[in-house]
């Protein structure tokens, strides 16, 4: 691969919204040129690029694709990497997230919930590792502290996330020592968008020790962090949850 630009290029999946988003603009920030990858949430996508091209132009580049399905990967991965010559960072972000209570499971609600969360990040982590290795570069994966310790009526998903942890220690393995590899685990970061639970809400924040919700930031910060602070760590997973962890 002949690099054809001296800025580091971060690809960072589900970067039009929320964490993907923070994610975009402080690396963004540290002066990484950015593939913004997107699905359905066009409109906010553009937003956010023409907001940082405003502020750097040619600095962001938008990336439309359906990571459900892995055959396409070799399509436009390449042609994203392609943009700048090179490509220095992954950040799996993108995430389907809701309840899957036993005797509601259907397989399209496995299909998804494991495709986004598991099978997606593996098998692009796979597609762009050769690119990564070229400028010893990094992936970092976004778990859940609920890998761990499941929360109840979220089977699938925390499943799924337990995958994804056990795929970011044996893929620092694989990859080393041409491409680090490391995760972030969020606590309570954002809340969800639909049905709103203000007494769960509540109760998760009185187990909190530090008596408050994180922000987007917390995580983005986590995430500049592995890339740009720790060339000596790989295949570890930093919880970002106030202590929450430590008494579910």
């Amino acid at each position: 691969m002949n690099l054809s630009s001296n800025a580091k290029v971060a690809l960072i999946t589900g970067a039009a919204r929320r964490v993907g988003a923070e994610i975009a603009e402080v690396l963004h920030g540290c002066g990484y040129n950015i593939l913004l990858h997107f699905h359905r949430s066009r409109d906010d996508a553009e937003a956010l690029a023409n907001r940082l091209n405003a502020l750097r132009p040619r600095s962001v580049h938008l990336v439309e694709a359906d990571l459900l399905d892995v055959t396409t990967m070799a399509r436009w991965l390449p042609e994203a990497v392609a943009v700048w010559g090179r490509l220095d960072a992954l950040i799996n972000n993108a995430s389907a997230f809701y309840p899957s209570p036993i005797g509601s499971v259907t397989l399209p609600i496995w299909e998804e919930l494991m495709g986004s969360n598991l099978k997606a990040p593996f098998f692009l982590s796979q597609a762009a590792s050769p690119h990564l290795a070229v400028v010893q570069g990094s992936i970092v994966n976004l778990g859940d502290i609920y890998a761990a310790r499941p929360l109840k009526n979220y089977p699938v998903y925390c499943m799924a996330k337990a995958g994804l942890i056990a795929m970011n220690s044996a893929l620092a393995i694989e990859l080393a020592p041409s491409v680090r590899v490391n995760a972030v685990s969020p606590g309570a970061v954002l809340w969800p968008i639909e049905n709103p639970d203000p007494e769960g809400r509540k109760k998760i924040l009185e187990h909190i020790p530090l008596g408050r919700s994180g922000s987007p930031l917390d995580i983005a910060r986590a995430v500049r962090f592995f890339l740009e602070d720790a060339p000596y760590v790989t295949g570890q997973t930093l919880s970002i949850d106030g202590g929450r962890s430590l008494f579910i």
